[in-house]
């Protein structure tokens, strides 16, 4: 043990900065940090007229941000140079070595700053950071080395920026490189030190790429760079364009349809467009919706009353008696299966289709959404969510959307009503919730996300003896969470604001405990419960009726009589002249409802019509028995299609570019 010690201290002696390799690929790294921030400086001069009304503060907030995204990029092209720096053997100092690390460098760092400088010029023409889509866009072009060298010819200056940053890279990095540190000599210190240091490396780099250490947090997407824009076009200052291309690799790419010759066709089948049904005015009532995570239908006992030959009697008994004196639903429809698809389906009326779309290509698009058009009416809007802020790209999202404030875990500031995992207990975040909104003009529009019906399924202390659940491990927390929502309905029933509300409770997705064998199905795995409750509403029967997520914020808007036009891909489901209908997809196909059936669809043919209502396990496919209906939901799944990815790629989600003329839309 003596000769160790011994050996550490001899070792500190050997030690030197200058030179020293880990402080050389710090350096390495931290050069292409500056550069990349050069770049972010140029594709704003480059594109001033984008970005009209600048001030220092929002170019620092957008400074700030990208760094983040800096970081995840550099790390990312540089994963191959970091582990040849870190592994623990001696021929890391061979001057071979040492070149190859340095060829190494430049190249794979000239092709990020290719990237980054041929999107300065380039994205006057897309107004949006170029993704892998941009390569199905030219796939078919035949004269692409034309265009290439054109585009050289055109925009010279920017050959010559792109020039110069590799010149001072190079410059630059044969003056960090080789690492010519002095080798500790003793065997034990160099190969146990080295070891433990390329781990404690290779922790740092998966945090980098991941975009932090947060609890409950998924990789930064592109999404998450609205939560440092100020207005949406920032998002393309925050990013980088090898941050872009890398993060949608492999995200599957929406494209263009042409079912129908032209979109105008399409939108005389299926138009997302809405415009005012009445000349009521507009009333401007509060508006409360609460998501709850993974609240399937089969959890409720209002849902399921033949279940168990009529001895199920849920786990759900508050939410069960709101439902009798609310506006619901027999058949109501998550358009997806995660949480993050749940947000755009709420807010922006806006399902996912194939690809989450905070998750796309498009995810930069401008959007309609509830906070946005609320805003323009004097409401104050707030996102509530009480995991740790940043969580699930919520904020972000939610600063896209145009929400006026976010309340977190940070905003809660009470680490002792933490879950260690997810975020606050519901019943303590509810309580906050309500009070919070005790102190908001009215009238106010604010979003509430659950947290503690997620895996492991855990309760705070006080209510683990009081909520028991069942067969499932998620009903004891599904139990607990319907009593918060009793607690915080009692408390704000008491505020003055309440009664001017129409509350909106759904669930972001369906669980993936199922036991009742009916919701393990095609359209069981998306059964979520979608109501309207306004205090004082009489008992009332459940209508046998379909609606999904997106038809929540038409559906609020209509309740207010908003007055002016808007995109939604929802209907408005008190206007009877709409025709009740679903879309999700599931297994690479896409599934309309409409009456009693379901329809999937592989994009090119139907391949199963289901009567869901009463096959409800699926078990007869009456795809040739019944061609006229097959046809029919066909063509009008395709009208949606079309509407939907066509407007997506175009970037086509506001009523600015849908007022004009379909030859000059983006």
């Amino acid at each position: 043990m003596k000769s160790i010690f011994e050996a550490f201290a001899r070792s500190r002696r050997e030690f030197q900065f200058k030179g020293n390799l880990y402080v050389t690929l710090a350096a390495s790294l931290l050069l292409m940090m500056g550069l990349y921030m050069v770049c972010r400086i140029a594709f704003y001069w480059f594109n001033l007229p984008f970005f009209p009304d600048m001030t220092l503060a929002r170019f620092g907030r957008i400074a700030w941000g990208g760094i983040r995204f800096d970081l995840t990029a550099v790390l990312y092209l540089n994963l191959l140079f970091v582990l040849m720096m870190i592994v623990p053997f001696r021929f890391r100092f061979r001057p071979v070595y040492q070149k190859v690390l340095t060829y190494l460098f430049l190249f794979t760092n000239t092709l990020g700053l290719v990237a980054n400088v041929a999107d300065t010029v380039y994205y006057r023409y897309t107004l949006r950071r170029t993704t892998l889509s941009v390569i199905r866009q030219f796939e078919n072009e035949k004269n692409v080395t034309g265009l290439f060298f054109q585009f050289l010819v055109d925009y010279w200056y920017a050959l010559l920026f792109l020039v110069l940053l590799v010149w001072v890279m190079s410059k630059l990095i044969n003056r960090i490189l080789p690492a010519k540190g002095p080798m500790i000599s003793d065997n034990r210190v160099f190969y146990g030190g080295g070891t433990v240091a390329m781990v404690l490396i290779i922790g740092l780099v998966v945090a980098g790429i991941r975009g932090g250490f947060g609890e409950s947090t998924r990789p930064i997407t592109l999404s998450n760079a609205a939560q440092y824009a100020t207005v949406p076009k920032d998002i393309n200052l925050v990013l980088n364009t090898p941050f872009a291309l890398l993060r949608t690799a492999k995200t599957p790419v929406v494209t263009k349809v042409n079912y129908f010759a032209a979109d105008d066709e399409a939108e005389k089948i299926f138009s997302p467009i809405h415009h005012p049904k009445d000349s009521v005015p507009f009333t401007p009532r509060n508006v409360v919706i609460i998501i709850l995570e993974s609240f399937s239908k089969e959890f409720f006992g209002v849902y399921n009353t033949g279940a168990d030959n009529g001895a199920y009697r849920g786990y759900t008994p508050f939410l069960d008696s709101l439902i009798g004196r609310s506006h619901a639903y027999r058949y109501s429809f998550a358009n997806g299966r995660k949480s993050i698809d749940a947000m755009p389906s709420v807010i922006c009326s806006i399902p996912a289709i194939e690809v989450p779309f905070v998750l796309s290509h498009y995810s930069g698009n401008r959007v309609t959404s509830l906070a946005s058009l609320l805003n323009e009416k004097g409401y104050y809007t707030a996102f509530f969510h009480g995991a740790p802020n940043g969580s699930m790209g919520f904020q972000a999202f939610a600063n896209s959307c145009g929400f006026d404030d976010y309340y977190g875990k940070d905003e809660y500031n009470n680490d002792q009503d933490y879950d260690g995992i997810w975020g606050i207990w519901d019943h303590k975040f509810l309580d906050f919730y309500a009070e919070k909104m005790n102190t908001f003009k009215e009238p106010f529009y604010t979003n509430f996300f659950s947290v503690s019906s997620h895996h492991p399924y855990n309760l705070p202390e006080e209510f683990r003896e009081r909520f028991k659940g069942g067969e499932m491990t998620i009903y004891k927390c599904i139990e607990y969470t319907d009593f918060a929502l009793r607690m915080f309905f009692k408390k704000a029933s008491a505020m003055p604001w309440y009664k001017n509300t129409i509350f909106v409770i759904t669930a972001d997705h369906a669980s993936a405990q199922i036991r009742l064998k009916e919701y393990n199905s095609a359209w069981g795995y998306f059964s979520i419960p979608i109501f309207f409750f306004e205090p004082g509403n009489p008992p009332m029967p459940m209508e046998p009726e379909i609606i999904q997520q997106i038809d929540i914020m038409p559906t609020v808007l209509s309740h207010l009589h908003y007055d002016k036009p808007y995109i939604a891909f929802g209907r408005d489901i008190l206007d009877r002249r709409t025709r009740p209908e679903a879309f999700n997809f599931l297994d690479d196909s896409y599934q309309s409802f409409r009456g009693d059936y379901l329809l999937q669809f592989d994009g090119t043919k139907s391949v199963g019509l289901y009567d869901f209502r009463k096959d409800q396990l699926m078990v007869n496919n009456l795809l040739t028995q019944l061609p006229d209906t097959v046809r029919t939901m066909e063509i009008e799944l395709k009208a949606f299609l079309q509407q939907y990815k066509n407007r997506m790629v175009d970037d086509n989600l506001t009523m600015e570019g849908s007022l004009l003329p379909a030859a000059k839309r983006p």
